[in-house]
C-alpha cells in the first residue's frame, strides 16, 4: 500500500539503534497488540494497559503474533489496568468510541520528563482531545497503515505485508527520535511537516471505504463496481473538504488505492458493524461533516450515508 502522506521523509536516525525505552500501550488490540509485541521483541520495556481480564491474560501468556511480515512469535509484556510509573512513550490505540474512558488509565503525571503520547486513532479531531488532557507539547499526531486483528486476548493476526506509521506535530527532533524507536521494532516510520496533511491523507482514504462498505454490507470489490458512482462522488466531496482544511489531497491517488485492493477487503467499521460493536461513525463521517460545515463545502453524499448508518 503506497504512502498517502505528501512530503514524508524517512527518519534518518533510524539507521542507528535507539536506547531502550519504556513504552505504555493503551489498548493492546489488533494495532496496539502488534506494536507492543514488536517493541518488546526489539528490547524495549512494554506495559500494556487494559481491563482486568485482558491484563491478566497478557501477564500470564504475553502476546502471540501470527504475521507474514514479521513471522510467528510470542513477546513478553507487562500489563496493568492503570499506568503507575513514568514512561517515555504512550501509544494510544483504542477505538475512538472508548477514548474518553480509556484515558483514565494514563494519568498525565505518569508521562516522563520528555514523555510523548502517540495516538493511532481514526479521524482528525482526537489530537486536540489528547492535548487538552496531557498538554500541547506532549502529543504527536500519527497514522498507521496496517491490517491487524486481535482474535483473542493476547493473540494478534497481522495480515498486511506492511506496517507503516507517519508522524507529525511534536517537533522534528522528538519525532525523529520516536521514528527511530518504531523503526527499531521493524515498523517503517516517516516524519512529515504537516499534521493536517498526515491526518487528512488517511481520513480521505478511510471515510469513503468505511462508509460505503458498512452502509451496504459489502467488501471493497462490490463497492468499486456496484456502487462506483457513489464512491466517486464521496471521494470528490471529501477531497474538497480536506483541501479546504489545508490538506493537499489527490482524488486519483485515492481511487487508485481502492482499485488495487483485494476484492474481499473489508473496512474496520464494517467488521465492527458485523460484530455488533459501536461504530466510529462520529470520528470518521462526523468529522468530515463538521469540517465541511465549518468551511462551507457541500458534502451531500457523505451526509446521506452518515444519516443512514446507526448512531450508537
Amino acid at each position: 500500500m503506497p504512502s498517502t502522506t505528501p512530503d514524508a521523509t524517512e527518519a534518518t536516525s533510524a539507521r542507528t539503534a535507539p536506547r531502550p525505552c519504556t513504552v505504555a500501550v493503551l489498548g493492546p488490540g489488533g494495532v496496539g497488540g502488534l506494536l507492543a509485541a514488536l517493541l518488546s521483541r526489539a528490547g524495549h520495556r512494554v506495559i500494556c494497559l487494559a481491563g482486568d481480564a485482558t491484563a491478566r491474560s497478557l501477564r500470564e501468556g504475553g502476546i502471540r503474533v501470527r504475521s507474514g511480515q514479521f513471522g510467528d512469535f510470542t513477546a513478553e509484556v507487562e500489563a496493568d489496568t492503570e499506568l503507575r510509573e513514568p514512561v517515555d512513550l504512550c501509544v494510544v490505540a483504542v477505538k475512538h468510541t472508548s477514548l474518553d474512558a480509556a484515558l483514565d488509565r494514563v494519568p498525565p503525571a505518569m508521562l516522563g520528563a520528555d514523555g510523548l503520547v502517540l495516538p493511532l486513532l481514526n479521524g482528525v479531531e482526537h489530537p486536540e482531545t489528547l492535548r487538552r488532557h496531557y498538554g500541547d507539547d506532549r502529543v504527536a499526531a500519527g497514522v498507521i497503515r496496517v491490517e491487524s486483528t486481535r482474535v483473542a486476548p493476547g493473540v494478534v493476526e497481522h495480515g498486511s505485508p506492511f506496517t507503516e506509521i507517519d508522524l507529525a506535530g511534536a517537533g522534528t527532533d522528538r519525532l525523529t527520535g520516536l521514528a527511530a524507536v518504531l523503526e527499531s521494532a521493524g515498523v517503517r516510520s516517516r516524519v512529515a511537516g504537516s499534521e493536517t496533511a498526515v491526518l487528512w491523507a488517511k481520513l480521505a482514504f478511510l471515510a469513503p471505504f468505511a462508509l460505503l462498505t458498512t452502509r451496504y454490507g459489502v467488501a471493497i470489490g462490490a463497492v468499486r463496481t456496484d456502487h462506483r458512482e457513489e464512491l466517486l462522488a464521496l471521494v470528490d466531496e471529501i477531497t474538497a473538504v480536506g483541501r479546504a482544511a489545508g490538506a493537499p489531497l489527490d482524488p486519483d491517488r485515492t481511487l487508485a488505492m481502492y482499485d488495487a485492493f483485494p476484492a474481499g477487503m473489508k473496512s474496520s467499521m464494517q467488521r465492527d458493524a458485523e460484530a455488533g460493536r459501536p461504530l466510529e461513525l462520529d470520528a470518521i463521517g462526523g468529522a468530515v461533516l463538521r469540517t465541511a460545515k465549518r468551511h462551507g463545502v457541500p458534502a451531500p453524499t457523505a451526509a446521506r450515508l452518515v444519516s443512514e448508518l446507526p448512531h450508537v
